[in-house]
């Protein structure tokens, strides 16, 4: 596995309340998180980190080896976190109304868990062909399923921002839970809306099918990004599977 990741500020905002880290556990699987907060006079920070850092503390601790073990801890561990935002924004004026959007994959050789909750996303480039593996949980997005508005216009509608599901807002953490199987040379995206609303799908799968590292493929995504008015924090988080495909 090649893995690579950066964030950025962008051209328009004065913090970056955006979160993501790597994180190994003792039998050496891996987990990726990325958290885009949300609320608060500083509250969207602190939900950030709180996501990322507490998920990925608990993992470290953690010796399972399977997809089916991954799905069972990390659906505990968003409910618990969900619960520990919510507290920590009752007890801090600052924090009311904190939360924050996630998406986590935990990845092995011929599989990846992925868990999301609001609009950061998962993208698996396969065969040059990019596909959207999260569905984002916003208000355009339900317009959208609704047939009351078309994708095209999605991407300019002034309330694209709107999230109905995230972290920290509601006792039931809403989340999504999916597997996929991987083969050798699959790419993983992972990613906030800093991203996606400044950066169509045909220009990240350029950037994806380009000859360039992991690395520099994530710089690459920012520049574009903070090229079309870096209106967002911006992170960008990806994963090369250079095992061998699945049998």
């Amino acid at each position: 596995m090649e893995v690579a990741y950066r964030t950025a500020i962008g051209e328009q905002r004065a913090d970056n309340e955006d979160y993501v880290d790597v994180f190994t556990n003792r039998a050496g699987q891996h987990l990726a998180i990325i958290a885009d907060g949300i609320g608060g006079h500083q509250g969207g920070d602190v939900a950030s980190a709180m996501a990322v850092s507490h998920l990925g503390h608990n993992f470290e601790a953690t010796a399972w080896r399977t997809a089916e073990d991954a799905r069972a801890w990390i659906s505990g561990q968003i409910t618990v976190e969900n619960r520990s935002i919510i507290e920590k924004s009752n007890q801090f004026a600052d924090l009311n109304g904190m939360g924050t959007t996630l998406v986590a994959a935990v990845y092995f050789t011929t599989e990846v868990v992925v868990a999301n909750i609001g609009d950061s996303r998962a993208y698996l480039l396969r065969d040059d062909k990019l596909r959207q593996l999260t569905e984002d949980h916003s208000l355009v997005n339900e317009l959208v399923k609704r047939g009351e508005l078309s994708r095209q216009a999605a991407r300019h509608h002034p309330q694209k921002n709107i999230i109905v599901r995230s972290l920290g807002i509601s006792a039931d953490a809403n989340f999504d839970l999916n597997t996929y199987p991987l083969v050798a040379n699959d790419q993983l995206l992972l990613c906030t809306d800093g991203l996606t609303n400044m950066v169509d799908d045909a220009q990240i799968k350029d950037v994806l099918t380009s000859d360039q590292t992991a690395a520099q493929k994530c710089d690459h995504l920012v520049a574009l990004a903070n090229a079309a008015g870096g209106l967002d924090n911006i992170t960008v988080l990806i994963v090369v599977n250079h095992g061998k495909a699945a049998s």
